[in-house]
């Protein structure tokens, strides 16, 4: 966690676990279950700076994905990553239940954007981690936008590990710019950028670590799999080297699967992540 006096949040430590989440972006950073290693990864060259998205955890992509629908939104990925939200409520019941839920609103003002009220819910336990956005319109017009919870997940190396759940779904390459279909288990020899149609649950297979890395999802039509490779990575002042050590796997509407709310309407896409 960085100096919470420049950049405040919650951070508890349970039974040699630790749940983290910061108010800028509302930024789940660290989710470390009693006696496992740490799920998410935080780059060691992570920059904790305003209006810098921070190198790790669970960035909140929204209100649009990339370049957005109109391919010339800035900055990339949406403002929520970057932005201060309002920290809400905290329910610490980690002495008794062992569980944390920490609420967190943003609103459109201050941005360029349609209004929009949003909360991202983070909920940690020692066996699951939830994490939903939830956005809501208050009118009075349509509000079209995307979002994606851009998870980095630790993992021994990027070479040896699988994901599991996406055979047979079609998927759009951003890297050969192609559309595809995957056929078994995703693996990884270079740079990889992958949006697919689908709504399951998609598991990452890590024999380094001896652990399954089960990502579940709610009110999602996209699952985002993506890691940098070498070449690019060499490129990334906060990731270097370190590129074989996390792979993203998120959930996500983009595209055309794009949110569109009509005023008063509300949507919530959430995230849910369990070990075995």
């Amino acid at each position: 966690m960085p100096d919470p006096d420049l950049f405040p949040g919650v951070q508890i430590h349970h039974k040699g676990g630790t749940y983290a989440v910061l108010d800028a972006g509302a930024h789940v950073l660290n989710w470390t279950p009693p006696g496992q290693q740490p799920v998410l990864w935080e780059s060691p060259l992570a920059r904790f700076e305003p209006g810098v998205a921070v190198r790790g955890g669970v960035p909140v992509i929204f209100p649009w994905f990339s370049a957005g629908l109109t391919g010339d939104r800035t900055p990339a990925h949406g403002f929520a990553r970057t932005a201060n939200w309002v920290r809400e409520s905290v329910t610490d019941d980690v002495a008794t239940t062992g569980r944390l839920q920490v609420v967190h609103s943003l609103t459109a003002d201050g941005f360029d954007s349609a209004p929009f009220d949003a909360r991202l819910i983070a909920e940690f336990a020692a066996d699951q981690l939830r994490v939903q956005l939830v956005v809501t319109n208050p009118g009075p017009d349509v509000f079209t936008y995307e979002e994606a919870l851009h998870t980095y997940f630790a993992i021994s190396d990027i070479g040896r590990i699988s994901i599991d759940g996406l055979d047979g779904c079609a998927y759009q390459d951003k890297v050969t710019g192609t559309a595809e279909t995957q056929a078994g288990g995703v693996r990884f020899s270079g740079r990889t950028d992958r949006i697919y149609t689908h709504a399951g649950e998609a598991t990452i297979d890590d024999p380094g670590r001896g652990r399954r890395i089960h990502v579940g999802k709610e009110g999602s039509a996209n699952t985002v799999v993506w890691n940098p490779g070498r070449d690019l990575a060499m490129t990334q002042r906060d990731i270097g080297d370190y590129y074989a050590e996390f792979v993203c796997v998120e959930a996500a509407n983009v595209g055309a699967s794009a949110i569109t709310l009509d005023p008063g309407e509300t949507h919530a896409i959430a995230q849910v992540v369990r070990l075995s």
